[in-house]
């Protein structure tokens, strides 16, 4: 029995023909699709490592740049590189580097809770960095010449502890919070949000920071061999002269805060 005009049944040649094509463009079209998906994400992804690169090194040139102008913390390093040799002074140089990394980590995360109390707290961190800074001046000034001898460079030189004063007395200025996270809005790392962004702000901070000390200390120590013991205790009192200094101004103004 034939089917009515204008009807197609089952074995109809057009169905016939359309059914396999949609059968065969279907898979093709999911591979385009998943294929279109994977390369989004690989883009995606670029664009996030990109950014990230882009943070790092704009931070190490910005740690550099913090970590150059000559303050207390440049004479101490100055100082203890000629006074015990150049580890000593990388010991005084990292920790410095390390403290700023602490400083730009608060910042990059927004951690507002402990950056308002060293804000808060600033008065007293300075006053109690001023006395760190008068002792080690008079240290400095105290020093005999034997101390300053070449000798001195030598492995059980407590790097430990130069590490650790240097780090303590950085971070009795807290001020620097507020420093960096200014330079992290002018820089633009408002628009690099997310964890990725803060490590790579805080790593390149640390990076440059070390950095600029490590040239700082091997070319001190590469004009130490040519200074005289005579001039190598000028230099020492000069250094010793400089940290009590800062160590009066820091206190001064630590006791001005708190009034």
């Amino acid at each position: 029995m034939s089917p009515a005009p204008g009807v197609l049944s089952n074995s109809s040649p057009i169905r016939s023909r359309r059914s396999p094509e949609l059968s065969q463009r279907a898979p093709r079209l999911c591979c385009r699709l998943r294929a279109s998906a994977r390369s989004l994400h690989r883009t995606r992804q670029a664009r996030v490592m990109s950014g990230t690169i882009d943070v790092f090194l704009r931070m190490v040139v910005i740690g550099v740049a913090v970590a150059a102008p000559v303050g207390a913390m440049a004479v101490l390093s100055i100082q203890r590189t000629l006074d015990r040799g150049w580890r000593a002074g990388l010991a005084t140089g990292a920790g410095i580097a390390t403290a700023d990394a602490m400083f730009a980590a608060l910042a990059a995360f927004g951690v507002s809770a402990v950056s308002e109390w060293l804000i808060n707290s600033q008065a007293p961190l300075r006053v109690a960095g001023g006395l760190g800074l008068l002792w080690l001046g008079w240290r400095a000034l105290t020093n005999r010449v034997q101390a300053i001898a070449p000798a001195a460079d030598q492995v059980r030189t407590a790097h430990a502890r130069l590490f650790g004063s240097a780090v303590g007395l950085t971070l009795t200025n807290p001020m620097t919070i507020m420093a960096f996270a200014a330079i992290f809005a002018g820089a633009g790392l408002v628009a690099q949000p997310g964890v990725a962004g803060a490590l790579a702000a805080t790593l390149g901070v640390a990076v440059g920071s070390l950095l600029w000390w490590l040239i700082l200390v091997t070319g001190v120590w590469s004009v130490r061999h040519a200074m005289s013991p005579g001039v190598m205790v000028v230099v020492n009192r000069v250094s010793g002269v400089a940290l009590i200094a800062f160590g009066v101004f820091a206190i001064i103004t630590g006791f001005a805060g708190s009034s």
